[in-house]
């Protein structure tokens, strides 16, 4: 109703209520309102009526907050999710959504053919592939995969070498709809680990992006490394001289839209997987020996996406509109659990450039509402928000904000309406393109100012979750409306989790701490090939020893305080070895003694070098620094050339870039 006519109405009815009550009593006076009466009474309704619309309403929790996971059997050292109603843990949550396959499925069905895969070109704004094209596409390129020799079976491997674009998508959902198994390889794994890889898993077909990418399996199956390797499949064109040189050592070069064209010709009914036949078989970073080839079921993939939905319900339900960014590598498990979530609602996955510089202006023009993100990037944005803050009135002002914010988050309020928001942290919120409703961090422990600081600021839910590739991605999630950080949340509903004895590090089940251990549907069947590292990973029982150290919070909640085995994870996720490396630095002419360190909140490692008295002031000789042995060692740019000497050393050894230190303090004796 128009406010002129709110108006009239309501004169109209006080004048009539007022009539009457004189006719009948004679005890009010007649006392017609004035026009700036009525406007301020209109003024006040409005504003009272837009208040009661607007304001802000708590979320309530769907368990008590302070008992968010359940004993099992009476041992509190073991426990499950409060969601549960008993100790059966969850396999799928949609009776039809038992298969990575299923849930594309369901997807297709319910998006009524609406948009699925995005990309874009620089400067261009995003196109989208929409369900139907993607799922006849995977259909047509899996036909095609029938047609050069790969069988419709879970004994099929088919290897994906790409940075995340719509073509990666399509050609793991062309595996599953013909129950082949993905094995996805990246870059950083090395050339030692792609030949163990290739050779390990008998993969004779491999789709890449890149014809550099293909270059380097080719350069491998001329050295025969990889005798088994007989065909390349590439997204991107290749030049006449690559594919003589494929030619001569018998490898088969195919365009993607070849392959798509050969499945035209040939095409083949679906062939859906079983929830217990093999997905995919993702292979580690091999922080201190050969990769190992985690393997992975549908069924794992179902429990562990179904858990995360049972979380979130009626507290976040993933909508048609909702769009992801997909950014982080395809390859581990994290991105694809994500991927699979959206598509199992009928959502849409919109993809990076490819370019991690281009990242933010991909976001701004995507503009998201689903953001899972790595601590490092998260510590990123809050090293900028700070470091954009030069004035005590404006630091002042935005600390002031923040702790308004987190009052507001402590009492059940997630917005991004607010007067803060408004003055405040609105410009933070449209560098992530202004639409967030959810984020996820994963991978590797986040400071719990950071994530806090961020929970304000960005006015969205931001989960915090942990696991490995063992578990499938996740074992714990923090429960909604348990906005405190320094936990990693209660066990999934798909999972059982226990803490073990660590007698020689003093860690006792009794005290509430020990070795982070798993069970139930989203744990893996074991490595590839490797009874005895898989007997190392998993118990009699079924329990898996993840060799972290974890304890638990009086509210059922646990908190991750140390490793089991000198390792660790870098804020970017990647695990270090810090011992291997020592071995490796200490081949430099230089150095007598190295301790390596590095913490999980930071992206680098620092290292502490002894300098050998007995050759390294000849050694700065050579390089032109003079000096005693004191005088070197507090010459910074003596202790550059160390480093960069160490640095040579690494990657002559084969150190990926994050393990090599960027940062080294001398010491002296």
């Amino acid at each position: 109703m128009p406010v002129h006519d709110w108006l009239f109405s309501l004169r109209s009815n006080w004048r009539l209520k007022v009539s009457e009550s004189e006719s009948s009593r004679s005890i009010l006076p007649s006392l017609p309102l004035s026009t700036p009466s009525l406007l301020g009474l209109g003024a006040l309704a409005s504003v009272t009526a837009y208040w009661l619309v607007t304001r802000p309403r708590p979320m309530h929790p769907i368990v008590d907050l302070q008992a968010q996971s359940v004993a099992v059997n009476g041992d509190p050292c073991c426990r499950r999710s409060a969601l549960l109603k008993d100790d059966k843990l969850l396999d799928f949550y949609f009776e039809d959504t038992k298969t990575w396959y299923d849930m594309f499925q369901r997807g297709l069905r319910i998006s009524d053919g609406g948009p699925c895969l995005g990309y874009r070109k620089p400067g261009q704004p995003y196109e989208w592939i929409s369900y139907t094209e993607v799922a006849e596409q995977a259909q047509l390129l899996g036909s095609g995969l029938l047609a050069k020799g790969c069988l419709p079976n879970s004994s099929q491997f088919v290897g994906i070498f790409a940075q995340n674009r719509p073509e990666w998508t399509i050609s793991e959902l062309a595996c599953y709809t013909y129950s082949m198994v993905v094995v996805p390889l990246y870059e950083t794994l090395g050339l030692e680990a792609m030949v163990h890889i290739l050779d390990l898993a008998e993969i004779s077909l491999v789709i890449c992006d890149r014809e550099e990418k293909a270059a380097s399996l080719l350069e491998n199956k001329e050295k025969g490394l990889t005798p088994k390797l007989s065909c390349l499949v590439l997204f991107n064109d290749f030049s006449d001289t690559f594919l003589e040189r494929a030619k001569k050592c018998d490898v088969e070069v195919l365009k993607y839209t070849q392959l798509i064209e050969l499945g035209r010709e040939n095409l083949r009914d679906p062939v859906p997987p079983k929830p217990e036949d093999l997905a995919v078989v993702c292979f580690t970073s091999g922080t201190t020996g050969k990769p190992k080839g985690a393997m992975l079921t549908h069924g794992n993939i179902a429990s562990n996406t179904s858990s995360v939905i049972k979380i979130l319900e009626g507290y976040f339900v993933i909508r048609q509109d909702d769009v992801s960014i997909s950014y982080l590598p395809l390859a581990h498990m994290f991105e694809r659990m994500i991927q699979v979530s959206m598509f199992c609602h009928g959502a849409r996955v919109g993809f990076y450039q490819g370019d991690i510089s281009l990242l933010m202006d991909d976001i701004k023009t995507l503009k998201p509402t689903f953001f899972p993100v790595v601590p490092r990037l998260l510590n990123r944005i809050y090293d900028k928000v700070q470091g954009s803050v030069t004035s005590p009135l404006r630091r002042a002002l935005l600390n002031y904000a923040v702790r308004k914010k987190l009052a507001e988050l402590s009492s059940g309020i997630v917005r991004n309406n607010s007067l803060w928001d408004i003055l405040v942290f609105k410009k933070i919120q449209a560098s992530l393109g202004g639409n967030l409703r959810f984020a996820l961090t994963a991978s590797a422990p986040i400071s719990p100012a950071v994530l806090s600081f961020l929970r304000a600021t960005l006015g969205c839910l931001i989960f915090e979750g942990y696991g490995q590739t063992e578990c499938t991605a996740g074992c714990t999630f923090s429960m909604p409306g348990d906005w405190k950080a320094g936990h990693v949340g209660a066990p999934l509903p798909g999972s059982m989790v226990k803490l073990v004895d660590i007698p020689e590090m003093n860690y006792l089940a009794k005290n509430g701490e020990g070795e982070i251990c798993t069970r139930g549907p989203s744990v893996f069947k074991g490595y590839l090939k490797d009874p005895e590292r898989t007997a190392e990973a998993l118990d009699s029982d079924g329990w898996l020893h993840t060799g972290d150290v974890g304890q638990w919070l009086p509210n059922g909640t646990l908190r991750i305080i140390d490793r089991k085995k000198h390792i660790f994870k870098l804020s970017q996720g990647e695990y270090i070895a810090p011992e291997k490396i020592e071995n490796v630095y200490m081949r430099c002419v230089p150095v007598l003694q190295v301790f390596v360190h590095g913490d999980s909140l930071e992206s680098h490692l620092v290292g502490i070098v002894v300098p050998d008295p007995e050759v390294f002031v000849d050694w700065a000789k050579e390089r032109g620094f003079v000096g005693s042995y004191q005088e070197l060692c507090q010459n910074p740019d003596v202790k550059n050339a160390v480093l960069e000497d160490m640095k040579a050393v690494g990657k002559e050894a084969g150190l990926k870039s994050f393990e090599q230190v960027s940062i080294v303090w001398s010491v002296t004796f």
